[in-house]
């Protein structure tokens, strides 16, 4: 199996595109900085290569393919959306995807100017995804559990990550109010998954898209909500749920615990990025760490 970034190539992607997509194999092929389970090439101006790479499993692409043509038309800002499936091969033995381009620079590499406007985009979006699932929609994995079932993974963060200016009872403190909070008993909603810095692009100071959709699912839809912490800037948490549809207080208290979470594996990837470990982002630690400011002012 192919797993490591270095064999996926531009010309490995033209040498799929000419066997399964022919007329697609002579735009330009650029690769996309980042990606871990998955790798991104540029294909012409308006579309992108999808690439399996380090995920054992091909159902994220597989989630992305199915639903996402269905939801784009109702959400008011761009997504990825499949265009041409890629099917494994002698070539390539995992699956991958031709899908739309979202402009923009993903947010871990720019910055948000337009605050006020950008906790609108991100409310008005999150209103239009959160809307009831069918039945056959995927259930949640361990991104969308219960709280009280993350609590383990909490406890790792807390005593791996380098807290630095932070107080460790200031954050238990927050998470133990979240798992106390009522546990959501709506409708199982849409929800994103892994709404954090690089699964947005930015562009002229504001949202201007959100990207990887793989981890799709249905249920709690605070799991999206913690993104009013990890992605706006100073203020923007309050002027979000002021505009929010779907939350209550409860659902603001788990997702502040669940912000604490991301913080905290933002500061875990920046420390192993700084340490120059596989997997690591140097610039996700001072993202987590501003976020985590954010949270524990507000709470």
């Amino acid at each position: 199996m192919i797993e490591s970034e270095n064999e996926i190539t531009a010309d490995l992607v033209r040498e799929l595109l000419r066997d399964q997509h022919p007329d697609l194999a002579e735009l330009s092929v650029r690769p996309v900085a980042g990606g871990w389970g998955n790798q991104m090439w540029r294909l012409g101006e308006d579309l992108a290569v999808r690439m399996q790479r380090m995920d054992t499993s091909p159902q994220s692409q597989l989630n992305e393919r199915r639903w996402l043509p269905g939801l784009a038309p109702s959400l008011p800002l761009p997504v990825p959306v499949s265009v041409r499936d890629g099917a494994p091969s002698e070539r390539f033995p995992k699956i991958w995807t031709v899908m739309t381009w979202v402009g923009g620079a993903p947010l871990d590499e720019s910055t948000i100017t337009r605050g006020d406007h950008a906790a609108d985009r991100l409310a008005d979006f999150l209103s239009a995804l959160h809307e009831p699932a069918p039945a056959e929609a995927p259930d949640a994995t361990d991104r969308g559990s219960r709280l009280a079932e993350c609590t383990e993974g909490f406890e790792y963060f807390l005593g791996a990550v380098d807290l630095g200016r932070f107080a460790e009872p200031d954050l238990r403190r927050v998470w133990d109010d979240a798992v106390a909070a009522p546990a959501w008993d709506g409708p199982r909603l849409w929800v994103h998954g892994d709404l954090h810095p690089a699964n947005v692009v930015v562009a002229d100071g504001t949202l201007a898209g959100i990207i990887d959709f793989g981890s799709l699912f249905a249920g709690d839809p605070a799991w999206d909500l913690a993104a009013a912490w990890l992605l706006l800037p100073e203020g923007g948490a309050r002027r979000f749920f002021d505009r929010y549809a779907h939350a209550d207080e409860a659902a603001v208290r788990r997702a502040r615990g669940l912000a604490a979470l991301k913080c905290l594996f933002l500061m875990l990837m920046g420390q192993n990025g700084d340490r120059g470990l596989p997997g690591g982002k140097p610039n996700w630690g001072p993202l987590g760490r501003s976020a985590l400011d954010r949270v524990l002012q507000d709470f």
